[in-house]
């Protein structure tokens, strides 16, 4: 059974016995390890830096690849790493205490980034931007000082989908973040393994496992994000048409550069009729490819 003490790791005991949970746990787990396995992120041996911020969905993902590799489905060392970037209010001990007790291999890392921020900029602007930089530099530093090969993050679809959003809005250009990035200086893969998993998943699973959720707006700054305005667009779109958030993610996975405008990706230049000129043609964007539109 999967709800016994001797065949469960640490972090799943005391979950509820509801079918209702069982079914939320089975769906993501499944779903993570779709996206490890369809986006190649498994290197047999590897060590991951697994980033731990002590929201919903960082406990979820520390839970769903803790229990792939309890299962021998997940064949990589994982280290939990918790960034206190010296926000105020922040409860150091929270963290250290609840990995020391699910006997999950941790490093906490304590570096005050957030005077940096305060400094920097400038009254009235968000810290979102450069807290982010500062965070994910510390975290190369550290993955690379552990001798991990892959920093593993906990963006789920919904953040996924809003980044797409967001680039579209305000950005000028059609990029997200992707399941596996490799960093510029070519040493480390970047994962998201909760690609697949909505976050009202993640909010159900952590609050059935009852974790000791760390709130996210510690620093104040969170207030009118543009973030914050294009979850709201999406949950609107949701209220009116449920399903429309999956069926946009969707999307994502099924680009067509022929219907697109950007050259770089499709060679509009080069496409000819067949016969022209003696030539064929370089590819087909006509309209019987056009994919039908949504109502």
């Amino acid at each position: 059974m999967l709800d016994t003490p001797t065949d469960i790791h640490p972090l799943f005991y005391g979950a509820p016995s509801t079918t209702e949970y069982k079914k939320l746990r089975k769906r993501i787990i499944r779903q993570t390890r779709e996206a490890v396995e369809q986006y190649g992120m498994v290197e047999r041996g590897a060590k991951w830096l697994v980033c731990l911020s002590g929201g919903k969905d960082s406990y979820t993902l520390l839970a769903a690849l803790t229990e792939l590799q309890w299962r021998g489905l997940l064949p990589v060392e994982i280290l939990a790493c918790n960034l206190d970037q010296g926000q105020p209010n922040f409860p150091a001990t929270v963290l250290p205490e609840f990995l020391e007790k699910m006997g999950v291999p941790n490093r906490i890392e304590y570096q005050d980034t957030y005077s940096i921020v305060k400094d920097k900029v400038p009254a009235g602007r968000t810290y979102c931007a450069m807290c982010s930089r500062l965070r994910r530099g510390n975290l190369y530093r550290v993955a690379r000082e552990e001798g991990c090969t892959a920093i593993v993050l906990g963006h789920h679809r919904d953040d996924i989908l809003e980044t797409f959003m967001m680039n579209l809005f305000h950005g000028g250009r059609l990029a997200t973040m992707p399941p596996k990035l490799l960093n510029e200086e070519g040493d480390l893969f970047v994962y998201r393994p909760l690609a697949f998993v909505a976050e009202a998943d993640c909010e159900k699973f952590s609050s059935a496992m009852n974790y000791p959720i760390i709130p996210c707006d510690l620093c104040g700054s969170q207030d009118g994000l543009q973030r914050q305005q294009v979850k709201q667009i999406l949950d609107g779109w949701e209220k009116n048409s449920p399903g429309r958030r999956q069926v946009m993610f969707r999307s994502l996975m099924n680009a067509r550069p022929s219907h697109l405008l950007d050259p770089k990706l499709f060679d509009f230049a080069g496409l000819m009729r067949d016969g022209t000129d003696g030539t064929q043609s370089t590819g087909h964007n006509t309209d019987s490819d056009q994919p039908p539109i949504l109502s």
